[in-house]
């Protein structure tokens, strides 16, 4: 019975939402480390591995473009707002169908573009890749074709994640990522040593696959039932076309930023491209976990206070700072312990001691910016709760802008770690200008409190790193630092240590989000007169 409510039953508290999407995020994110580690330990930083990170990158800049442009900018907003009481099926009609429409025309222009995508596949690779060449360009084409079948796939699935996620269903929707990753992870051990490369494709396709199945007992549940209704004119599908221009523009520079990563990568030392990535992958576990969980469990929260500015503040600020609270320390954690981090997930097999360094490197400078990508997956939703996605496109041009211009001077000098730092510059200029301007358009960012709260957190974080340190210096006599455990023991030693001394400090320091970690974790989180959200009522503006 508890499995059921929590399979079906709503989750109505913006903590606990971003609990039950944190911990599933946390779960894909231990699963995706693990199968970088397979890859590193199969293929080491080499040309294997940069043939798979170029067949992905096309693949997955469709779905970014044309399902996260529309769900992310207009569909949840849109949907809610059709929602009536939710008991009934027959009251949620104008909502179903405006689902039905939506998942029809995307199929329609996924079909499309990935027929194109699959023709054109050795000319767009090409043109991604310009320092591949023979055997690995023919590979990378051979993978990117296959994977061309992942966005039809996750297409769907995101447009079931939208509606459950507008339900406030958070706990099937969040299971998706972690199915995504074992299907990519059964295809490395089970497929590779069968079928070659060609087997991290099909896991891609079985991952995605499975995203989508994982998620649709719960959408029936909610009354959905699928029908072929086909309405260009649509109103409120004309209304995501013009929400989701803006938005698709935005992403597609941030798409934009990932491909001239990759072509400047393709160009350095083999295996620049796998180190880029498997870097990347590090440094966004405190973001994915942290950032994009709070930023996901208050969207439709955010959506539905727009008419309500200091209900609004309250809550973003809210959001912010208890999102601040746990990524400055992840923060100081990563960079303090970069190398034992890197050694006991990737350090095996090929995965060899200079692949270690040049990674050590990249991470550091990915680290710089991980506050700044946890904020900017919050700001840029509060501007799409305002069906605002232009301001957002403008801001991410520039910052995207700043950012290939430092990655190609820097990737000369820096190699694959000036690309990091270049990201993390335009990562921070981007949030610095969402700050700006959201401060401009919608006065609902209480400075004074964030600032506060941060402050505190960072002398925190300071301390804790200093802690590290001397943790890893009394640990590392008396362990085996040659061996596995060793480096493990380290890792987890001073890591406890530093959490202990982070939360400590909070505590003597009196930040309120010390209270309300141990209020959750002993199942006491505040009455109901202090949730940050609204039912479904005050979601249709009544």
């Amino acid at each position: 019975m508890k499995l059921n409510k929590l399979w079906y039953g709503s989750i109505n508290n913006i903590g606990w939402a971003a609990v039950i999407v944190g911990l599933s995020s946390f779960i894909s994110r231990f699963l995706g480390v693990f199968r970088d580690h397979i890859l590193a330990g199969q293929f080491g930083a080499g040309d294997e591995l940069d043939i798979y990170y170029a067949a992905f990158r096309v693949p997955d800049l469709i779905f970014n473009l044309l399902v996260l442009g529309a769900l992310s900018a207009g569909f949840i907003p849109i949907f809610v707002s059709l929602l009536d009481k939710p008991e009934k099926e027959e009251d949620n009609k104008a909502a179903w169908r405006f689902a039905n429409i939506v998942t029809n025309c995307l199929l329609i222009i996924l079909i499309g573009l990935c027929i194109i995508g699959i023709i054109l596949a050795p000319q767009i690779i090409k043109a991604i890749t310009p320092g591949f060449s023979g055997e690995k360009l023919s590979k990378t084409i051979e993978l990117s074709r296959l994977m061309f079948l992942s966005p039809l796939l996750l297409g769907l699935s995101g447009i079931v994640g939208g509606i459950l996620q507008s339900f406030k269903r958070f706990f099937a929707y969040s299971l998706s990522p972690i199915f995504y990753n074992l299907g990519i992870i059964a295809g490395a051990l089970f497929l590779v040593p069968h079928i070659g490369l060609i087997g991290l494709a099909w896991g891609v396709v079985i991952g995605a696959l499975l995203h989508l199945l994982v998620q649709v007992p719960t959408l029936r549940h909610l009354g959905f039932r699928y029908q072929f209704i086909l309405d260009w004119r649509d109103k409120h599908l004309r209304q995501i076309g013009r929400i989701m221009i803006p938005r698709t523009l935005g992403l597609a520079v941030s798409q934009l930023n990932l491909l001239a990563m990759t072509v400047l990568a393709s160009k350095l030392a083999s295996g620049s491209l796998a180190v880029f990535n498997l870097a990347n992958n590090l440094q966004s576990f405190p973001v994915g976990i942290f950032g994009l969980s709070f930023a996901v469990a208050a969207f439709p929260t955010m959506s539905a206070l727009v008419a309500d500015k200091d209900k609004l503040r309250a809550s973003l600020t809210a959001t912010i700072r208890q999102t601040l609270f746990l990524v400055i320390p992840s923060t100081v954690m990563i960079l303090g312990l970069r190398a034992q981090i890197i050694r006991v997930i990737l350090g095996s097999g090929r995965f060899d001691w200079q692949d270690t360094i040049l990674t050590m490197r990249t991470l550091s400078y990915f680290g710089i910016s991980i506050f700044a990508q946890s904020l900017n997956a919050i700001l840029v939703r509060v501007f799409y709760a305002y069906k605002n996605s232009a301001t957002p496109f403008w801001i991410s041009l520039v910052s995207s802008l700043v950012n290939i211009s430092l990655a190609w001077l820097l990737s000369g000098q820096l190699g694959v770690a000036g690309l990091a730092l270049a990201f993390s510059v335009g990562s921070i200029v981007n949030l610095i200008l969402l700050w700006i301007f959201l401060r401009i358009k919608a006065p609902v960012l209480d400075g004074r409190a964030i600032a506060d709260g941060a402050i505190k957190m960072v002398i925190a974080a300071a301390i804790s790193g200093l802690a590290i340190m001397e943790a890893k210096k009394i640990i590392a006599p008396l362990v085996n630092m040659r061996t596995f455990w060793g480096i493990f023991g380290q890792l987890c030693g001073a890591a406890i240590i530093g959490a202990v001394v982070y939360l400590a400090i909070c505590s003597l320091l009196r930040c309120p989000e010390a209270k309300e970690l141990w209020m959750m974790i002993s199942h006491k989180w505040p009455s109901k007169k202090k949730k940050m959200v609204v039912d479904a009522e005050e979601a249709r503006g009544v």
